[in-house]
């Protein structure tokens, strides 16, 4: 097992040095992601929009451009990334996502466009890709695997909660989960009161 983890915060992986193998450095820098994903069969990606310099779109071309080809690639996004358009948003959610985006871009910490760039270029690849999509997050013990749905919007999802080791467990079981291939799958926790309220896909 291989991990990137930005410089500054690689000791915070010291514990499991014994364990796994740590590569220090951004992920959008494609020398690292060369080392890293080399002969992995699997590889998960936090696509996170640092900055306003790409830094999604740069992790996402270059785990696609050097994962062998036939390597599974899980990566993970918010709900806000829709594949087909036909997810339905709250005019609360669509408010909340343009303040957010044009704050975070006037003080140059997060662009969300840097976001889904990253995911057309995924969604156009012909690798074999699955993004999750994840709903607001809580700390806490695991409640199994998640919920999901194809679309945000449908019932299944309305709690919008997801325990964060849920995310993590999802993201690990789709590297196994064939029928997740070219899916972009939106989470809710399987506990959650939507959830057991009208089910959904596991």
């Amino acid at each position: 097992m291989v991990a990137v983890c930005r410089t500054k915060s690689a000791q915070k992986l010291d514990a499991f040095r014994d364990r796994i193998t740590i590569v220090p450095g951004d992920t959008n820098n494609r020398q690292v992601i060369e080392t890293a994903v080399a002969g992995c069969d699997g590889v998960l990606t936090v696509l996170v929009p640092w900055g306003v310099s790409g830094y999604s779109t740069g992790t996402a071309q270059a785990v696609m451009d050097f994962a062998p080809s036939n390597a599974r690639l899980i990566f993970s996004c918010g709900w806000h990334i829709s594949r087909d358009g036909r997810d339905v948003y709250s005019r609360a959610f669509t408010w909340m996502l343009r303040i957010a985006g044009a704050i975070g871009r006037l003080l140059r910490i997060v662009d969300i466009n840097d976001q889904v760039e990253a995911c057309r270029r995924i969604f156009a690849s012909d690798t074999k890709w699955t993004v999750v999509r994840g709903s607001d997050l809580e700390e806490g013990d695991s409640q199994g695997l998640p919920v999901w749905s194809q679309h945000v919007g449908d019932a299944v999802l309305e709690s919008n909660i997801t325990r964060r080791v849920d995310f993590a467990l999802f993201m690990v079981e789709a590297l196994k989960n064939d029928a997740l291939i070219h899916e972009a799958p939106a989470i809710v926790g399987g506990q959650s009161p939507s959830a057991l309220a009208v089910g959904g896909e596991r």
